[in-house]
């Protein structure tokens, strides 16, 4: 009798070993609905970094970028996701700006899977306006030229992720799917060649 085929969530576990799965993007690309989602279906624990930099600071994003301003807003990110990368496997969401920081980028491509997911303009824009309080980036202007504006600066850094996902149309659960296949197909490439 012939061995059954390992599911694709088996050998994506194998293949990710202890490394992390880390979500990149601009904020709405549904990093953290989307990762939870495939952190459930893989078996392995989600953290949101955002959330973890509020548990770490006591207070939340948009309190630290009021009272501290963005610069030590990054520093604590930074320390933060130095610690979440060396946790894994999990599937980790960045804040928008987090893959920004060179260290932090650095240390996410020596020791994790950084995937970019990657979705137009009109839809991040109709998703962020749903909460604009919640995006402390997008309270000093016109949030649609500051969106615009953040995309054109973010986009080629995200672009040096190891994976790009776009998204596509259909409900949340297509969209994990869609990324489950991306990450199955990536991981058996980087296998083939480390074989050779």
């Amino acid at each position: 009798m012939p061995a059954r085929r390992r599911s694709k969530t088996a050998r994506i576990l194998e293949r990710l070993g202890a490394r992390s799965i880390v979500l990149v993007g601009m904020m709405g690309c549904g990093k953290s609905a989307i990762g939870k989602m495939l952190a459930r279906k893989l078996h392995i624990e989600f953290k949101d970094a955002d959330e973890e930099i509020e548990l770490a600071a006591g207070r939340s994003v948009a309190d630290i970028f009021k009272e501290y301003g963005e610069p030590e807003f990054r520093r604590l990110e930074e320390r933060v996701i130095s610690r979440l990368i060396t946790e894994g496997p999990m599937v980790l969401a960045l804040g928008g700006g987090a893959f920004l920081n060179d260290e932090t980028r650095r240390n996410i491509l020596d020791n994790g899977l950084s995937v970019w997911l990657n979705v137009d303009f009109d839809t991040l824009y109709e998703r962020v306006m749903r909460k604009p309080g919640k995006r402390p980036l997008l309270t000093k202007g016109n949030p649609r030229e500051i969106l615009i504006d953040l995309m054109a600066k973010r986009e080629p850094i995200y672009a040096l992720s190891n994976l790009h996902v776009q998204s596509v149309p259909g409900t949340k659960s297509e969209m994990r799917n869609h990324l489950l296949n991306r990450l199955d197909e990536h991981l058996s490439e980087e296998a083939k060649e480390a074989a050779q």
